[in-house]
């Protein structure tokens, strides 16, 4: 989640704890000759993220050596490879944590990433959910989405702040999506894992993100919440651009093959900070040089 959001849940918390005391962008120019503001995404050309030669090294590590990686507006990819093989550290780049040694990063074609903060990306559009799922465990359900919802944070305008009705319905629409529609009222803290997941994906859905970054969501989910996960992410193609990191091949499987575009979807496979192959998964898993680093026999 973004700071911005993490510090209004800290103030939401605090209100809701002691309820009486509540009281520049980097340059490429835009294409056919139109002006483009510095914060507007162009996706003319049909990338959303554009990632060329970036290269980060740990004390002589190298962490990611030359990585390249172009995402379509609309496109659900998967990332698979072995533990280190860089894939966290790629999303660290992409989010502004991480600053690569070399290489170039773009939102569109006209948004230098490597120029932008972490809060100014998270701003422009880009979502990132870690595996861990990070909600604010002692407020409900709505209230979580509630605060998710883009609104000026500032104080005043906090003071004065009330629903409308059209952020009512979209809280309603976001709890039928993420399968919480029954759980609005209830303690986040009192959810199972699979739906604090669910939860903290509505929570950066709210934000409108045009790229969404996920980070093995579901990592100790149950079979059915798996499933759904899928359905899910399934649901949003389209709408957004999706980059899901996975170990779970059956779920990659469900993503891969099921859906719109199913035909043209590619998954990639890191190893050593590079991309080792990339293609159709059943293209993918039959790469001996996969199967011998990451699948196995």
């Amino acid at each position: 989640m973004t700071p911005e959001l993490l510090e209004a849940g800290a103030e939401a918390l605090h209100k809701h704890q002691h309820p009486n005391n509540a009281g520049e962008s980097g340059g490429r120019a835009a294409s056919y000759g139109r002006v483009v503001e510095p914060d507007q995404l162009d996706v003319t050309h049909g990338s959303i993220l554009y990632l060329d030669d970036i290269s980060v090294s740990f004390d002589g590590f190298k962490a990611l050596n030359k990585l390249c990686l172009n995402i379509a507006v609309g496109e659900m990819r998967c990332i698979i490879g072995p533990n280190g093989a860089g894939k966290t550290t790629m999303m660290d780049v992409i989010t502004g944590k991480t600053r690569p040694d070399a290489g170039t990063a773009y939102f569109g074609s006209t948004i230098d990433l490597l120029a932008r903060r972490e809060n100014e990306i998270a701003q422009i559009g880009i979502g990132r959910k870690f595996q861990k799922p990070t909600v604010f465990e002692q407020l409900s359900v709505f209230e979580n989405l509630e605060l998710a919802l883009k609104a000026d944070r500032r104080a005043r305008a906090s003071v004065f702040f009330r629903l409308k009705s059209e952020q009512l319905d979209r809280i309603g629409e976001m709890l039928k999506l993420i399968h919480l529609k029954d759980q609005a009222q209830r303690t986040a803290g009192l959810l199972s894992h699979g739906q604090k997941q669910w939860l903290e994906i509505g929570m950066l859905l709210m934000q409108d993100p045009k790229l969404l970054l996920l980070d093995e969501p579901v990592a100790g989910m149950t079979d059915e919440e798996t499933e759904r996960t899928a359905e899910l992410f399934l649901s949003l193609e389209g709408a957004h651009s999706l980059v899901v990191v996975e170990h779970d091949m059956k779920f990659i499987n469900e993503l891969t093959t099921r859906g719109a575009n199913a035909d043209r979807k590619r998954v990639t496979v890191l190893h050593e900070g590079s991309v080792l192959a990339e293609g159709k998964l059943a293209d993918v898993q039959s790469n001996e040089k996969v199967v011998e680093v990451y699948l196995g026999r």
